[in-house]
């Protein structure tokens, strides 16, 4: 036992104790040659799993936790002020639906031209973050509902371009 919490503190994971007794864990140990990411030590109790599986679950789970991450970030999941649970189970759903749509979206307008991708003086993407296809699809969306009357070039006389892409940006880009 002494091990297991010299091996979990060593980790970085905190030891907890339930009354049960320890269970034995195969552990993979995952470092970057290079030193750019932190060291990670995965853990399992199933003994007989490969560590190329537990890799694999492991990315295929950090998949999902960068698209929970941005549903919470982006489109409010985990916030929802309704009274009732199912309120709640309804609500949810539907926000991972319209994450799912606007990352289609984006991937349709991706096929046809590149995504544009807003920068910060202190911060450069290389690509684009889901927080610019939602920026994307909602200027769609403001175009098509605010400004259908500026289809062609001649209609810019009567908005100037520049005065619709700054109220477009300050709509789809706000906090």
């Amino acid at each position: 036992m002494k091990d297991f919490n010299r091996l979990a503190t060593a980790a970085g994971l905190s030891v907890y104790h339930s009354g049960q007794p320890p269970l034995p864990i195969r552990w993979v140990l995952i470092r970057d040659p290079k030193g750019k990411f932190k060291t990670q030590a995965l853990l399992s109790t199933d003994l007989n799993v490969k560590p190329v599986q537990m890799i694999k679950w492991f990315v295929l789970r950090w998949q999902l936790e960068v698209t929970l991450h941005e549903v919470r970030e982006h489109l409010g999941v985990e916030i929802q002020r309704q009274w009732s649970d199912l309120a709640i189970v309804r609500t949810t759903p539907a926000l991972l639906a319209l994450f799912s749509l606007v990352t289609l979206m984006a991937h349709q307008h991706a096929k046809r031209r590149k995504l544009p991708v807003r920068q910060a003086a202190w911060y450069h993407k290389a690509r684009p973050t889901f927080s610019d296809a939602l920026a994307l699809v909602g200027r769609q969306i403001w175009q098509h509902e605010c400004f259908p009357w500026v289809a062609s070039p001649a209609d810019h006389s009567k908005m100037p371009m520049t005065v619709q892409n700054r109220l477009l940006s300050a709509l789809c880009y706000t906090p």
